[in-house]
């Protein structure tokens, strides 16, 4: 009994680690959770013991820049991760593969769309205060366009930043740049 159950172990640590590989893109935790429930391929108790395996292990990589908000965690895959992937692979079978497949294929515009714009914050641990840190993305190229890092005082000021952003970040962003790329004002010149 020992051997099925390693043996599906390890399949379940291939199936989450072919759909974070083909998403391309970092997964949330409820992303992951939704999809691999919904198939009733591990329950809820199996699935997190198997993410942190993977992240302890070194397969996956987790970030989470709200301490205070669980699901905000998402998931990447390592060079470790990869390098099993490709050594195990074949191992996952040909229809759960074709299902993580239509998946990725019918939700990665969705996943990427979130990509658009971030708004997190966390307590800095090196004093009483907040970090808030805000994100637009080019979601057809997948890259940043800006990110700003921002102290507050208070958690109703990390929230309210949050909140502005993620219902301006468009305007917001395209007020910072063109200050930015605008010619500076004779007076900043010496």
């Amino acid at each position: 009994m020992g051997i099925v159950i390693e043996y599906k172990d390890i399949e379940n640590k291939l199936l989450l680690l072919y759909l974070v590989n083909l998403m391309d893109l970092p997964m949330s935790r409820s992303q992951i959770h939704d999809f691999v429930l919904s198939k009733d391929w591990m329950n809820n108790f199996v699935l997190e013991k198997t993410l942190a395996d993977m992240v302890e292990g070194g397969f996956l990589e987790a970030t989470n820049e709200n301490a205070q908000d669980v699901s905000t965690t998402r998931y990447t895959l390592t060079e470790d991760g990869s390098m099993q992937l490709e050594i195990l692979g074949d191992h996952l079978s040909r229809p759960v593969k074709q299902v993580i497949d239509r998946y990725v294929e019918d939700n990665r515009g969705k996943i990427r769309k979130g990509f658009e714009k971030t708004a997190h914050y966390f307590p800095n641990i090196e004093n009483d205060e907040f970090i808030v840190k805000c994100g637009a993305y080019d979601d057809k190229r997948g890259s940043m366009l800006m990110e700003i890092t921002v102290p507050v005082v208070t958690r109703e000021q990390a929230k309210q930043i949050q909140a502005n952003w993620n219902a301006n970040y468009s305007s917001i962003y395209q007020r910072v740049f063109a200050a930015l790329t605008e010619a500076p004002p004779d007076e900043w010149s010496e």
